[in-house]
């Protein structure tokens, strides 16, 4: 519990990074296949539309939304690798001033995309 009786929020930055254990399991499922990911970002309300300029700038993002919910922005991005995500995740997006917390959902199967039918 925190000093005003509530409970104690813990940073995004201070939570340990995916376990070793997630982190394998990724890599076998996806190795050097390419990796779409959809990120949700809450971030500062005053920075909302700072922080989606600037993610929008990342060459690797596809996609930039502004949402209503319990999320404020998301991402859609395509990384050669899942290292690549990872990397993004843990050391580039953090460096974007305003954002309070990430969640990365990794695509499994798009079945359309950009208007585009895939097959499964």
């Amino acid at each position: 519990m925190g000093r005003s009786g509530g409970p104690v929020e813990e940073s995004p930055r201070s939570r340990a990074p995916v376990s070793h254990a997630v982190e394998s399991a990724f890599t076998k499922v996806w190795g050097d296949d390419h990796v779409l990911a959809l990120v949700a970002l809450k971030v500062e309300t005053a920075e909302a539309d700072t922080v989606a300029t600037e993610v929008a700038r990342f060459t690797e993002v596809d996609d930039v939304f502004l949402v209503t919910g319990d999320t404020d922005i998301f991402l859609k991005v395509r990384f050669p690798h899942y290292a690549e995500l990872k990397e993004f995740v843990l050391h580039r997006l953090p460096g974007v001033k305003g954002i309070r917390e990430t969640k990365t959902l990794l695509v499994v199967t798009a079945y359309k995309e950009a208007g585009e039918s895939h097959t499964a």
